[in-house]
């Protein structure tokens, strides 16, 4: 890819990226006015490398993985994935693709017994955010990555190759990441939203939809209020945050608290307005059934985030895992996926790929971030545990009931 100030900038802040649905425990950052530190846990990941060194596998020539949902290019007409289709032709394997997160908490709630126990977590390869990846690091669950089984890691962009939840990115390595920011159906709000304090006009009452990742939902929150949240923040600044959201829940503007089940509030009409993730809503709009779906960061600034791949300790098939992550590092592949899920994409060499599928698409500034939008762009700062138990229970009191 060749270097200009924005490819820079922007490895700088995909380095500092949060996770797309949770926090990274690690420390924050805005966009190019913030100097972007390199940021991250500051454990150790020397405990956990004596039992995540070598999972106990019996590979097979099935490969589970489970992944989020509208987050890897599929067609329709024949109901397929044509990157994993060819990954399987070419290689022999044969990939369960499941769309089985929904949220960073749900799915460990599901996981963390079984991995606890050292059983099989059912998958062979996991696409979750760095907080749980860094969580995972810590407790031994993450498998460590044979880098020979790998070759084609060395497309990974400069300044992601070694971020502080991940020295060396012995356990991790990035999938795709992206914006947090407003969406609306434009046939219902032609005007589009522009702040979040438009999400609370009374038009729109209980057709709201806000996400169930605390740092997305409060980030916005605190942002329309003041508050950088990639700098430390009080606990008067969270409550002031939370009392909002609280009334706007009690009052019935705000009709559901999702993960990504938001999207099927938008497909069937429950939902006209959200807090959504950008690579979603522009897989919307290629649906010629669905409205027209606009989406854009709030006048006050959106939230930055990335997922990452990774192999449980407990999988069945590392060595095919470490098959299919060297697939999806190919620039070829990887401009193909980011063509169609319009993703900030991880692989040195993409744009120059995507230049040959979709000229328009290598400009997009969702998929290759220019300066500009990198400016209106937050990392959550870093929460101690702590801070991180506390405001975690406080958002769920308030969107659990």
């Amino acid at each position: 890819m060749s270097q200009n100030p924005t490819d820079d900038l922007r490895t700088q802040l995909l380095r500092n990226a949060m996770s797309r649905r949770g926090f990274l425990s690690a420390a924050g950052a805005t966009g190019v006015a913030a100097g972007l530190a390199a940021c991250g846990t500051s454990s150790s990941t020397d405990e956990a490398a004596s039992s995540s060194e070598t999972p106990a596998s019996t590979e097979s020539d099935t490969i589970v993985w489970a992944n989020w949902t509208e987050y890897l290019d599929y067609k329709g007409k024949t109901q397929s994935y044509p990157t994993l289709e060819r990954f399987e032709k070419e290689s022999g394997y044969t990939v369960e693709y499941k769309e089985d997160i929904d949220d960073n908490n749900s799915f460990n709630g599901k996981v963390e017994p079984l991995l606890q126990s050292g059983q099989s977590t059912g998958y062979d390869l996991v696409t979750p955010s760095d907080s749980l990846v860094s969580e995972w690091i810590r407790k031994g669950y993450a498998a460590q990555i044979d880098y020979d089984n790998v070759p084609n890691s060395k497309n990974m962009l400069p300044a992601l190759l070694d971020v502080s939840w991940d020295p060396g990115r012995k356990y991790s390595m990035t999938w795709q990441s992206g914006f947090t920011g407003l969406a609306w159906n434009e046939d219902k709000i032609p005007g589009g939203l522009k702040s979040v304090d438009d999400l609370w006009d009374p038009k729109l009452k209980g057709k709201v939809v806000v996400l169930s990742e605390m740092t997305d939902t409060m980030g916005l929150i605190m942002l329309s209020q003041g508050v950088d949240v990639s700098q430390p923040f009080t606990q008067e600044q969270f409550d002031a945050g939370l009392a909002v959201l609280q009334e706007q829940i009690d009052s019935g503007q705000i009709k559901q608290v999702r993960g990504n089940g938001y999207l099927q509030d938008l497909r069937n009409g429950q939902a006209w307005a959200v807090m959504g993730w950008s690579g979603d809503i522009f897989q919307l709009n290629y649906n010629p059934k669905l409205p027209s779906f606009g989406f854009a960061l709030p006048d006050t600034g959106g939230m930055l985030w990335s997922d990452n791949l990774v192999i449980p300790t407990t999988a069945q098939n590392k060595v095919g895992a470490e098959a299919l992550m060297d697939y999806y590092y190919d620039p070829k592949v990887a401009a193909e996926v980011a063509a169609w899920v319009n993703y900030a994409c991880p692989v040195e060499g993409a744009r120059e790929e995507m230049q040959k599928i979709d000229p328009e698409l290598a400009d997009s500034k969702w998929i290759f971030p220019t300066d500009a939008l990198l400016e209106q762009s937050y990392v959550f700062t870093s929460l101690s545990p702590q801070e991180e138990v506390n405001y975690e229970d406080q958002f769920g009191r308030v969107t659990q009931g």
